[in-house]
């Protein structure tokens, strides 16, 4: 048998375009051939039956050689073996390449900033013939195949072209239309099979299914030309920023357990959140991924919207309505690790490619995950086009790059002797380092305004500095030392809380050193933790009391806002993946007095520019009175750019009213409440100072002016001068 023809049958051919197709004869005529595995038998349409040959299944046709009336891509019938019905067909083999070589020059590189477009699944025409273009990386294998339904997931029937030594294989099928279902059947170097999803399949199936799908390319019709031309001027760094954090499969559920889609949440979760008067709503991650239980931080799928709330169209169309509301939309992005699965990134050719090779820098134990080679530019641009990808492709304002701290040292959460140090003896990553400052150079040289935010929980220096003057590049930092020692002294009974008063105050030693946000996330209402309600001390009333009063100070502390869905209606219970919120709560006055103190606090934090101008520099804060441990209160001064823009607050972290409680003011004016958490309105005991506070020309705490005030329990007051 011909060497060409044994390797075809087999599917062991590693460039079935050398030999199928249209190939020229020595007489000037032309050869047609091509495989059909399920064909009884082959007709070119005009021009008669093909022939078996040595009784294969490839079959050929010789044809007069070619003219202009000649179709580069005949027409083909075919007979199937076991119907015997006849089918319209059109081989494969006989289209040029599909990837440029700039394309792949680009790719080789790691500077294609548009991978996507090229690579994975696209349903287009070609000279007329409508079909789908499949490209994928894969170097140092023997075969790629695409397989489906449609070919019976037969891996022989359409092996894939090779691209030099690009890694990078492709094909055109005719008649491949958009939803269909494929996988890549990959032959290695040691002759072993592997079946993977592809890595940048845009377009899943829901699971258990863990099949990619041809999606629609068709653009969507986007409404929000206005808002996204905004926020290419958007001052985020002296603009209010309000982020309500959420899982979109558990914040509300059907009856059945099914998720709401989409469409159900731009009908409910926007107007909800808007009524809050956040700015912004962050999603837990929404890239596909097998585990409900990983809560979408373990994917499988970095292209793929999750199949669980609808189509990729479907996510634009709400991201399109939050921004037409008025809500920006970030999102959580998972650049650190990868799941083990067998169908997808792990091991991909059988052997490691995405991840290090070397356990000692390829794995996390602790997780049970994998860890991307960042040093390797194909690997570096799947995930810097992935970061772009979202933001072009469903307009995203910004991505949480989530658990960057183990990105950044190599022996994080590994014992002595369990990690390798880089060239220079040192701990740090510095292919990760590299990898994060070009993400973050890309992305805001393409997208100005689009926010980069680092969940990173050590003393890295400059993660939100430019990377020109050696920072990381991130637009902002999670403020993780902030929510551990303030979370540690609300959580202390107030008898004590005087001895912990330094929890509140270290912040202000760094508070700048950063653009930080402050976090009520997720991770602080899972894993015995208790909810946020639940980590308050105190009887039934001190615990709502004490709830408003720390949400109170998360908003007078310099920093934009974070709070986990279920947290603005104080839950008792710990979050629940399996689960909606507590929904049911919310008819209880105590409960959505939450809601209530919240969206006010919202609301002073947008309107007034004392509350957000300066939330990264020292500028816009100052202490009155931050040693009165013994009474554990604090009093402070918020400042705008304005000197007009001052607002003075006061919070009191023990169940005894202060009277008289005198307190330094900059403004010979009287003052008034603009907010206090003690208020009825709020379900608290209406503990106060109604009308206005007159000013005192009572020299205190080195101002000229002072006021007496009454402080209520478990309270703060927000002042403003008339």
């Amino acid at each position: 048998m011909n060497e060409n023809l044994r390797r075809i049958q087999q599917g062991t051919h590693h460039d079935p375009f050398d030999w199928l197709g249209w190939h020229p004869l020595p007489d000037g005529n032309q050869v047609l051939r091509t495989f059909m595995p399920a064909a009884e038998a082959v007709e070119v349409v005009g021009h008669g039956l093909m022939t078996r040959l040595e009784g294969t299944d490839c079959f050929e046709a010789k044809l007069p050689s070619a003219t202009d009336t000649t179709p580069s891509h005949p027409a083909l019938r075919w007979q199937d073996k076991q119907s015997g019905n006849w089918h319209d067909a059109v081989c494969p083999y006989t289209f040029p390449p599909q990837v440029g070589d700039l394309d792949l020059h680009l790719l080789g590189q790691g500077r294609h900033h548009h991978a996507w477009k090229v690579l994975g699944s696209h349903a287009t025409s070609v000279d007329g013939i409508a079909g789908t273009r499949f490209a994928v990386w894969a170097p140092a294998v023997k075969r790629v195949s695409v397989i489906g339904d449609f070919n019976a997931w037969d891996g022989r029937r359409h092996p894939m072209r090779v691209r030099g030594d690009s890694g990078v294989w492709e094909i055109f099928i005719p008649g491949i239309a958009v939803g269909t279902s494929y996988k890549y059947e990959i032959l290695n170097r040691h002759d072993a099979i592997v079946v993977k999803t592809d890595p940048y399949a845009q377009q899943m199936f829901m699971r258990p299914e863990t099949t990619s799908r041809v999606p629609n390319d068709v653009p969507h019709p986007w409404q929000d030309s206005a808002w996204i031309s905004a926020r290419e001027q958007f001052d985020w760094q002296h603009q209010p920023m309000s982020v309500y954090e959420l899982h979109p499969g558990s914040w509300r559920k059907h009856p059945d357990g099914r998720f709401y889609s989409w469409a159900e949440l731009t009908e409910t979760l926007i107007p909800y959140v808007t009524d809050l008067n956040y700015t912004h709503i962050e999603l837990m991650p929404v890239a596909e991924h097998p585990l409900d239980e990983s809560w979408g931080y373990q994917v499988s799928g970095y292209y793929a919207p999750t199949a669980r709330y609808g189509t990729p169209d479907d996510f634009r169309a709400f991201v399109d309505a939050c921004h037409v509301a008025g809500l920006g939309v970030l999102l959580d992005w998972v650049p650190a690790h990868f799941p083990k699965d067998d169908f997808a990134l792990a091991k991909f050719t059988g052997e490691p490619l995405y991840e290090h090779a070397d356990p000692r820098r390829g794995e996390h134990q602790d997780w049970g995950t994998l860890i991307f080679d960042f040093g390797r530019n194909e690997v570096k641009n799947f995930l810097i086009s992935n970061a772009l990808y979202w933001i072009d492709e469903f307009h995203i304002d910004g991505l949480r790059v989530d658990a960057v701290a183990s990105m950044l040292y190599l022996d994080y959460s590994r014992k002595a002797g369990e990690w390798l140090p880089n060239q220079y003896g040192g701990r740090e990553n510095i292919e990760a380092i590299a990898f994060l400052r070009e993400m973050n150079t890309v992305v805001h040289g393409y997208f100005p305004g689009v926010l980069t935010i680092a969940e990173e929980s050590t003393s890295w220096p400059a993660v939100s500095r430019p990377v020109e003057i050696g920072g990381l590049g991130f637009s902002m930092k999670w403020n993780m030392g902030w929510m551990n020692d303030n979370l540690k002294y609300i959580e202390q009974n107030p008898v004590h809380r005087k001895y912990h008063h330094n929890l509140l105050t270290f912040s202000q030693i760094y508070a700048y050193s950063e653009n930080f946000v402050l976090p009520l996330s997720h991770d602080e209402v899972v894993h015995l933790k208790h909810s946020m309600l639940d980590k308050m001390p105190g009887d039934y009333w001190q615990a709502f009391a004490n709830l408003r009063l720390f949400y109170a100070w998360h908003y007078a502390h310099p920093g934009k806002k974070l709070l986990f869905m279920g947290s603005e209606f104080g839950q008792w219970a710990e979050w629940n993946v399996k689960k909606e919120l507590d929904w049911a709560l919310c008819q209880f006055p105590a409960h959505d007095s939450i809601r209530h103190v919240l969206r006010d606090l919202n609301r002073l934090y947008r309107d007034l520019p004392a509350l957000h101008h300066y939330d990264f520099d020292g500028r816009g804060f100052q202490w009155i009175d931050c040693h009165d441990s013994d009474q554990s209160v604090l009093s402070l001064i918020r400042h705008g750019e304005n000197p007009d823009d001052q607002l003075i607050i006061l919070l009191n972290f023990t169940p005894v009213p202060r009277y008289a409680y005198r307190i330094g003011v900059p403004a010979a004016a009287s003052y008034r409440e603009v907010l206090n958490t003690d208020s009825e309105y709020y379900g608290g005991s209406n503990c106060g100072n109604a009308g206005m506070i007159p000013v005192q020309p009572h020299a205190w705490m080195g101002f000229e002016h002072s006021v007496e005030v009454t402080l209520p329990p478990l309270a703060a007051l927000f002042l403003q001068a008339c």
